[in-house]
Order: C-alpha cells, then structure tokens, then sequence
C-alpha cells in the first residue's frame, strides 16, 4: 500500500471533519420559537424565543432573527461550529489568553465600550462571554456572545444589532445566547486526552523467517486483542522504518516508536496507526541517548504521557501528547542509590533498563539477566527497598520488557518478556507462567489507564484580575485624570488615577465582589460593583457628562411593582445625585419616572408620578430646594428593557433624571 504524503493525509483529514460536521442534522426539528432546540449529533441545545425566526444554513451552523424578514431583521444571533487547527486541539483553550487578545481587539474598535469580558473553566469545556458596543458606518451597534471549546471544537454563538434596538430585541438576544448547552456527547473528541485506550496488546518481534532462515527484525509488530496473547496475532508486516527495542502506546490507540541505533544525536518519535496501518514522524525529539547507548524501552503513564529509556537507564524521557511536549525526567539512574545496586551494577552485567509503569506512579524494571524486578517511584525518584526475584522462569537472561495491563474483570496484570517467551507474573507469589512462545524487544498497551470522562467543575477560586477603561459615557473616549477607589477583599487603598489610556487593572480573588467608585469634576460618579469570575476579566466604566440635555441613568434606584415604594439598593445612587446637587448649586434637574407594562397604562402614569415625587421628597429632605427639581411620569412608554418577564421588567420601573441648567 503507498504512503500517502502527509499535506494530503492533512487536507483528507480535515474534508472527514467537514462531513461529519454538515452531515444531516439528525433529529434536529427546529421547534417553534419559545421551545428547546436540540441537535444530538453535534451535542447541544438552545431556546429562542417568540418572534424570532430560523435562518436554515449548512449544518451545524444556523442563525436566528427577529422580525419576519432575513434580509430587513433588526437583530441576529449566530451560531456555527469550527474544528480547532491541528496544531491547537491539544493545548488548554485559556491559556492562549483569548481574553487578552479578544480585550486588545475590542478595544481597537471605534468608539469601543467593553460591557463584558470574561472566561470560565467548567472541565469539560471552557469559554469566554462577552459584550461590547462600539460604532460604525450606521450608528453604535451592540454585540454579545459566548466562544466555547470542547473536544477540539471550537462553538460559537453571537448577537449583534444597533443599540436602538435595545428595547426591543436584547433581552431575547442575551437570553438566546445565554440558554446554550451542551447536551450528550456530541461530535467524537478530538482530543489526546479524551481518547479511550482499547485492549489491544502489541510487541516488537525481534525475529523473522526469510526463506527458512532466522534473521533479526524488529520492525515487526505484532497485535493482540486483550489478554490473549494465546491466539496467533496479527501481523502488522515491518511497518516501522527502522529497527526498534522501545514501543508505548498512546491513549489515542497509537503507537510510539524511536530506532534503536546509537547516533547520539537527538532522534524523533515515530507514529503507527494499526488502525490504517499508516505512520509518520511526529514533531517530538529525544534527545541525544549519550555515547555507546540505544533507546532500549517505552511505556505509557495513567495521564497518556509516554516514556523512553535509554539502555544504561541514566536518562528517561517523557513525551506529553496532550501538550506537546518533551520533558527529561532524570539524568542518572535512581536504582544507583538502592542498597542492591551493586548486585546489578557491576561491570558487564545485564541492563535493568527495560520498565514498565501502573496506575500508581511506579516504574517496574527488570533485570535482563534473571529477570528479577525493580521499582522506582516515579514522583519522589526513590529506588524500591529490594529486589523482587520471580519463580518459574527460564534461567537463561534476555529479558526484555515489563507491561501492566488490565483484564475483562477489572483486574490488573502483569507481563514480561523473556527468552523466547512472554510470561505473566502474580506479583503476591512472585509466580511467572509461561502464556506464549516467541521473542520481543518490547511489549505497548495502556489499559490499565483508561480514564475516567471529564466532569464539569465548581466555580474556581484563587486569583482574578479586572482590566477596565474609564471612558467618557457620550464620546467614549478616555479619562487619565479620573479618581478611582477601590474596595474590596485584597484591594488597594487609596485613590488612584488610570493610564493614559484610561485603563486600570485590578487584582483579587475570584468569586468575591469587587466595587470601582469613579469620579472627575464635570460629570457625574459612577460606583461600579463587579463579582470578579476566575481569570482575567474586562469591563469599562462610563462617566456621564454634567451639561444641559443629558440624561443620566439611576440604575439602582428602583421600585417595588405596583408601588411608590423604593426599594432598599437604591440609597447609594440617591446619594451620589444628592452629592452632585449640593456641589453644583446652579443645576437645575428633571426627574423622569417609569414603570413597567403591567396594568392600566393611565394608572401606570399616576404611579410613576408618585414615584417621582418620592425621589424628588427625598432630595429636598436632605437640602435641596424644591425649584430646581421637576418632574415627568411617562408611565410604560419608555421601557428600558423586554417586559416579557419579571427579571426584565424590573429594569423598566425606575426613575431618571435629565440636566435642565446649570453645571
């Protein structure tokens, strides 16, 4: 069979990918709207609300909108579904820092304001969410989303519409966006980590018949399915390109080789699929093995991690395919601190470099010339307290190999490769029994490390920061010269100033609530309170201007439904407005009320003249003379937010205050 070249194998790879992402979408009848959306066959689902409407595009991908026109729709959310580069299925999505560079890119925009920028770890999958408004050719447009990762997917689902459609469309956007969920597997991981180790057994066979004759191989490998090792295996024909002593096998059911020449140079790591009986160098590289020495021996830890040893044990490899990497575990072999080294140790003796590893950390060596077993905890370096010597084998030496494997019944095993056999040893009577005949440089499996799924975790703890901008609410330009206070577990004290640029960064602990009080002469202070996520953070903080004609928002100053009756969040913004009145003496102000869009809509008038008159009671209470404040209820004719619920219609029942005079 002819190699493929690996660009092609690439491109083929990726068009496989490609059909299984469009391929039908099996079960998926897209409901009405306000009903659960489900796709099993890539792994989510999702509610859209009433009004909106499908855009059907090739599978997964597809789109929602409001309004009954595609071409005229006010607001979209989109969702699509891509295959991370090769390059990036294994590395851990957060630590690329898609928040920092999603923050340099966002604030790049004209007339940018981040509203929210953060990421979130749950195991199983991790994301980022964000919104952000900035503006273009059409006036400011609002965008929020959510990127999630998981299996070498990369998911994406976002809103976008002018922000004079807030009212209309962004409660259902944010809650479109917010009801996403994986649910079941989905697409196959694509993952190292995610990968199920099967139970299949392979060795390197040392020797092969050519026209009757024995010779040396060692490209040869043979297959087994389980325990087994009775059946004749399959053959797997010279496959390697060289001849080889060490073989491991990865969790993604391939296996890992390295020639057994002694070059001294590094040497890379060869890949075997049996599954299409194709392979290909991979990017990782050993380092030299020293002078005189051969990589004798691999194996394979419970993280997939995968080890090579050189023949006078003195330096041990591991390779993490899950993250890339190639690291030098020791440069001097532990056993030369056990008592019995010297047993061992002496000149022309046989090696002890051959190993295999369980599900503990514990590195099993043999001894090549008795076949007695060694152990070295691999986390602390330690060298076992003795030799552990075995009955029933062949006096003669040559062996090669230890593999710990785990059967049908959950128990593990142990096999060792010898001369012209492979035995399986019971480790309490130190017994090895002879399964098959035969001669191995090296024997792969891995499962006795089959893991368990990821599960989703807790909220994190630990360390968080918050980078925000203090920006000019009307421009949305930068203010250097605002004061910030900061409070909050760990915070510093003191007022501070931002950057030039506007920007400040806060670190402290996530999951605790952290409070930014920004204030210049000129507009009006903002006290801004954020429960800092796990991670980095974004989010800026507005200063409105105090001049004729602006209309400035009293977010906490709310009341209860159906009543004239504040409730107790919104002392600190009344407050903040008493403290502007005092130090201004000239502003002049209008108080506008509103409340929801439930009941009559002429009641809802009369209430929300009561509660300005409530706001305005409170103003003069502290000070304030009664003529430079008026009043306008406008009742439900300016929500704020959707009333298609309580959570939304909450944000309508509130009062404003716009500048008529003065500064």
């Amino acid at each position: 069979m002819l190699p493929i070249p690996d660009g092609l194998l690439v491109r083929l790879t990726m068009l496989l990918l490609a059909l299984l992402l469009i391929g039908p979408r099996a079960g998926a009848q897209v409901p009405a709207g306000g009903q659960t959306f489900t796709d099993a066959r890539t792994g989510y689902q999702l509610a859209y609300p009433h009004g909106w409407q499908v855009h059907e595009e090739v599978a997964p991908a597809m789109s929602f909108y409001a309004g009954n026109s595609w071409d005229a729709a006010p607001a979209i959310v989109r969702f699509s579904v891509h295959p991370l580069p090769a390059g990036r299925v294994n590395r851990p999505p957060l630590a690329a820092g898609p928040v920092d560079s999603l923050w340099q890119a966002l604030t790049a925009l004209p007339q940018a304001q981040v509203v929210r920028l953060e990421q979130h770890d749950a195991g199983a999958f991790q994301e980022v969410r964000y919104e952000y408004t900035f503006a273009d050719s059409a006036g400011r447009r609002r965008v929020l989303g959510r990127r999630l990762w998981r299996g070498g997917y990369e998911f994406q689902l976002e809103y976008q519409a002018a922000t004079a459609q807030d009212a209309a469309t962004l409660a259902a956007g944010r809650q479109l966006v917010a009801s996403f969920a994986f649910a079941g597997p989905g697409l196959p991981s694509r993952r190292y980590a995610d990968q199920r180790c099967d139970d299949k057994i392979y060795g390197i066979a040392a020797l092969r018949t050519h026209d009757g004759i024995w010779e040396d191989d060692c490209r040869t490998i043979h297959e087994w399915s389980g325990l087994n090792l009775a059946a004749e295996p399959r053959v797997h024909r010279r496959v390697l390109p060289f001849q080889s002593y060490a073989l491991a096998k990865g969790f993604d059911n391939c296996l890992y080789s390295v020639t057994k020449s002694p070059t001294d140079q590094p040497e890379q790591v060869y890949r075997y699929n049996p599954a299409t009986r194709r392979g290909e160098y991979t990017g990782w590289e050993l380092p030299a093995q020293g002078p005189g020495n051969v990589w004798i021996s691999a194996a394979t830890d419970r993280r997939g991690d995968l080890y090579f040893q050189t023949s006078d044990a003195h330096l041990l490899v591991r390779v993490s395919p899950a993250t890339d990497s190639v690291v030098t575990v020791w440069e001097t072999d532990p056993l030369r601190k056990a008592a019995y080294y010297p047993a061992i140790g002496f000149a022309k003796a046989g090696t002890h470099a051959n190993f295999g590893l369980d599900e503990t950390g514990k590195l099993y060596d043999v001894y090549s010339a008795d076949g007695a077993l060694l152990t070295v905890d691999l986390a602390s370096q330690r060298p076992g307290p003795e030799l552990l010597p075995l009955d029933g084998l062949p006096e003669q030496g040559g062996y090669s190999d230890v593999l710990l494997e785990q059967d049908g019944a959950g128990r593990r095993r142990l096999l060792l490769a010898g001369p012209k056999s492979i035995f399986e040893v019971d480790l309490e009577r130190r017994q090895a029994t002879r399964l098959r005949r035969g001669v191995y440089t090296d024997l792969a499996g891995c499962s006795l490390f089959r893991p368990a799924p990821s599960a989703s975790v807790g909220a994190a703890t630990g360390t968080a920061t918050w980078l925000g901008r203090v920006l000019d609410a009307t421009t949305l330009q930068p203010l250097p010269q605002a004061r910030l206070q900061f409070s909050g577990p760990g915070a510093p004290a003191g007022s501070r100033t931002p950057t030039a640029a506007g920007e400040f960064l806060l670190a402290g602990q996530s999951g605790q609530a952290y409070q930014v009080q920004a204030e210049l002469a000129g507009y009006f202070p903002a006290d801004t309170t954020f429960q800092l996520p796990a991670g980095p953070s974004g989010h800026d903080v507005v200063l409105w201007p105090v001049q004729p004609g602006t209309t400035l928002r009293l977010d906490n100053v709310q009341f209860e439904q159906g009543k004239a009756v504040l409730l107790p969040s919104a002392t600190p913004d009344l407050n903040r407005l008493l403290a502007l009145l005092v130090a201004s003496p000239q502003l002049t102000i209008e108080l506008r009320g509103h409340t929801d869009n439930q009941g009559d809509p002429q009641l809802n008038v009369q209430l929300s003249e009561q509660r300005v008159a409530v706001v305005k009671a409170y103003l003069v209470s502290h000070g304030v003379a009664p003529e430079r404040i008026t009043g306008r209820g406008l009742g439900g004719a300016e929500p704020r937010a959707s009333n298609d619920q309580e959570a939304t219609r909450r944000l309508n029942r509130r009062v404003e205050f716009r500048i008529t005079g003065g500064r």
